[in-house]
């Protein structure tokens, strides 16, 4: 089966939740055992992450100068090898598996569809003040959420995960190397943020393991930590 049609299914087919995906993926690494799936539940799951697996040796090799493997990939990795970009987005993920119900997707939408429109307004050239200041807040912001496990309404959640994904998307938009393409690009670091917001959502999993919650919150202060060395450094 291919990756496509395996996550349609998944998408679909209510028997095998997103969250029982990433719970899978927490239990695999840990040597766990999966009595609460059936035997063709484990397979499609298995599958999943065979299919995200097989594309970690595509990015581990990606890093070549600028334009180098194309428009794509220069977008994929850009959010993964800026520390500042992957802990904001990794810590959206994160918090929004601590807050649990609908945030639990609804800020990793948020987040990358805010950012597509500061990156629009990057490669338009439009001034934003304080960028770099607002993006290393953003760590240290969302970590500090976490550690105090503040549960913000939904609606507040939004605000402050987009307003820091507009800042994020137009640091993307304006460092887009030149002659690239914008639609390629763009997509590359959707999908890289993506990724990251669900191995933030994956860790949010832990919660349910034995001080679990501890762990997650020792992650939101690694996180605020890391993005204050970005403040003040």
């Amino acid at each position: 089966m291919r990756c496509g049609s395996i996550a349609t299914a998944v998408s679909l087919d209510d028997r095998v939740p997103i969250q029982g995906v990433l719970r899978y993926s927490l239990y695999a690494f840990a040597g766990g055992e999966f009595s609460v799936f059936n035997s063709n539940e484990v397979h499609m799951i298995r599958s999943i992450l065979l299919c995200i697996v097989s594309v970690l040796p595509i990015a581990a090799f990606a890093h070549a100068p600028d334009g180098a493997g194309g428009g794509f990939l220069t977008g994929f990795l850009h959010p993964i090898l800026g520390y500042d970009h992957l802990i904001a987005m990794v810590a959206v993920g994160l918090w929004g598996a601590f807050l649990g119900d609908r945030a639990l997707w609804i800020l990793p939408i948020v987040f990358p569809s805010i950012m597509a429109v500061g990156a629009a307004v990057g490669i338009l050239g439009v001034g934003l003040p304080l960028v770099e200041v607002i993006i290393a807040l953003s760590g240290v912001v969302l970590g500090a959420l976490i550690v105090l496990k503040f549960r913000a309404p939904l609606q507040i959640a939004m605000v402050v995960v987009g307003v820091f994904a507009l800042f994020h998307g137009y640091a993307h938009g304006l460092e887009m190397p030149e002659q690239t393409s914008v639609v390629t690009y763009g997509a590359g670091f959707v999908i890289g943020t993506g990724l990251l917001h669900m191995i933030g959502v994956a860790l949010g999993f832990l919660t349910r393991l034995p001080r679990g919650e501890l762990m997650i919150r020792g992650c939101g202060g690694v996180i605020s930590l890391v993005g204050l060395t970005y403040l003040v450094g």
